[in-house]
């Protein structure tokens, strides 16, 4: 027989923990509710009202504190909006006194589906703003998705107590809001594309008064694509009373290995040295020897795709909870940005943990405050907040489907949702005389990485890279029971300008796996740090002696 731990998920004894510990530090969410409440529950909401056209012939917005339609026709279900690129929804335009208590809304994904059949605007694009007592500037400026801690664009599950992503498509926010005057909630679409069915529900609680000494929310989005060398990356820096909550911090890297040594410094009232210093940032959220996939009720990580490549995207979320960080006349929160590099970026030629990256980071900050907080950051346009590209040469395989570029077997682009365009399909029966190449070209001499991105199936098998005749890397196992997309990372280099070959021979299979194909979307050469070919180590090395990947 099965102990009693044994039939509860790893999850469910994380959320058990905290409950737990709740109980004994203070008084938990529930004891609150046998307590009386003040004012009356109200809610800002989407659902179709009498009067409006959402469908066919445009939307036309009448009253919106109008009776909802509520009757037999088919137009009462039409409860969403279509938001234009480049205009602004209002969710909520309340007065107050009151609190907000939670917000819950949707919208379709990115990728084109018969409600859109050119897609939609990811949730990168679209930029929250909540405005308190008709002040101009912002209490709260975010990408959508930052505030719920899914950044890149990406949809991720986030399951945790003030912010809960359903599905990677139901947006939860728990934090409370309160507001004297007025309460002012939109989002502004800043992409080519409409953002479609935008589904809302706002809670509030409207209130006779609010306490004088109550604090307002904020939260701020911020970046620096790279981080600056010679500073640590600033999160927050306000003047003010109040109590920090939260960071949701977004890291692309620019360097092979871990970027995470970084420690948090935070200085209080206007310190001069920080009196709270961490110990590393995977240490600030709450994991240990590295960052994975992960969520739990104060911490987590809802997107980490690859460990120490270049080009690899880490999304955390640091929830300060049982543990804020009170500040009675200012705050500076800020994050080294030093880790593990690659020789070739470290003047003396060797590893070691402790260099300064530069790395491509955002971060939101989260705080309560009283006053008129300091911070001067804004939100740059989403064509801003888009991360620029690293690639130097792109050869997209489906363009290399004709029989010169392969061996036995058959090779049509097929077109999935791991990718914007279609892969190239190779369909070899047997390993014997199975393979594909697909030429680029290099304009200059300079420090690359070469890359695949490649898909992985049931059925797919094993194939070794050979580049203009020399094998680079081991070989690689392309089978994975379910299918997905993963970056193959295969040699840096100093290429010479001119024409090159990338072959993919097939070597064999998984045991597990049902047959020899290969699904390969790209050849890329990758940029790598300016740093690279200043210091230029391997410039004159011959890369075909020894093929070399730093890790």
């Amino acid at each position: 027989m099965k102990s009693a731990r044994a039939l509860i998920p790893a999850r469910g004894w994380i959320w058990l923990a905290v409950c737990l510990a709740s109980s004994v530090t203070s008084a938990g969410i529930l004891d609150d509710l046998t307590k009386p409440q003040s004012g009356r529950s109200r809610r800002a909401t989407s659902t179709m009202r009498v009067g409006e056209v959402r469908r066919g012939g445009g939307e036309r917005k009448l009253d919106p504190k109008a009776d909802p339609k509520g009757d037999l026709e088919e137009g009462s279900n039409w409860d969403n909006h279509r938001v234009p690129p480049g205009e602004t929804h209002v969710l909520m335009d309340e007065q107050g006194p009151g609190v907000i208590t939670h917000i819950w809304l949707t919208f379709l994904g990115p990728e084109p589906q018969d409600w859109a059949k050119q897609g939609s605007a990811n949730h990168q694009e679209m930029l929250l703003r909540i405005y308190w007592d008709d002040n101009p500037r912002p209490a709260v400026e975010a990408p959508v998705g930052d505030f719920f801690a899914n950044a890149f664009g990406q949809r991720r599950e986030v399951v945790s107590l003030p912010v809960v992503v359903e599905d990677a498509d139901s947006y939860n926010c728990y934090w409370p809001m309160p507001f004297r005057k007025s309460a002012r909630i939109e989002i502004e679409n800043q992409s080519d594309k409409p953002i479609g069915l935008l589904y809302y529900n706002i809670d509030w609680i409207q209130k006779d008064k609010m306490p004088r000494k109550t604090p307002y929310f904020y939260a701020q989005y911020r970046q620096e694509y790279p981080v600056r060398s010679g500073t640590d990356y600033l999160v927050l820096e306000t003047q003010g009373k109040g109590h920090y909550v939260g960071t949701v911090l977004a890291v692309r890297t620019r360097s092979p290995s871990w970027f995470g040594e970084g420690d948090e410094k935070i200085y209080i009232d206007g310190e001069a040295k920080p009196s709270i210093w961490g110990t590393g940032t995977e240490d600030y959220f709450l994991s240990a020897w590295g960052l994975k996939t992960t969520s739990t009720p104060c911490f987590g990580v809802s997107y980490f795709d690859q460990w120490g490549i270049v080009g690899g995207h880490t999304c955390a979320y640091r929830w300060h909870l049982q543990d804020p960080i009170v500040f009675q006349n200012g705050i500076k929160v800020t994050l080294e940005h030093f880790g593990w590099i690659a020789p070739d970026e470290n003047r003396d030629y060797r590893a070691m943990s402790w260099n300064e990256r530069e790395d491509d980071y955002s971060s939101v900050a989260f705080w309560y405050q009283t006053g008129q907080p300091t911070f001067t950051a804004r939100a740059p346009h989403a064509r801003e907040r888009a991360l620029p590209s690293l690639e130097r040469v792109i050869a997209y395989a489906r363009d290399f489907a004709d029989p010169s570029h392969r061996g036995v077997g058959n090779a049509r682009p097929q077109r999935l949702d791991l990718y914007p365009e279609p892969q190239l399909l190779y369909q070899p029966a047997q390993a014997e005389g199975a393979w594909i190449e697909i030429p680029f070209e290099v304009a200059r001499k300079e420090p690359l990485r070469l890359l695949i991105q490649a898909t992985k199936a049931d059925d797919y098998g094993k194939y070794q890279a050979i580049l203009d005749g020399t094998r680079i890397g081991r070989a690689m196992d392309f089978f994975s029971p379910k299918i997905t997309s993963e970056e193959f990372h295969l040699l840096d280099f100093w290429p010479e300008p001119g024409p090159h070959r990338l072959r993919l021979e097939c070597v064999g299979r998984n045991v597990q796996s049902a047959g020899h194909y290969c699904g390969l979307e790209s050849v890329r050469l990758r940029e790598r740090r300016p740093r690279v070919a200043e210091m230029a180590h391997d410039k004159d090395k011959d890369w075909k002696k020894e093929p070399k990947l730093y890790e």
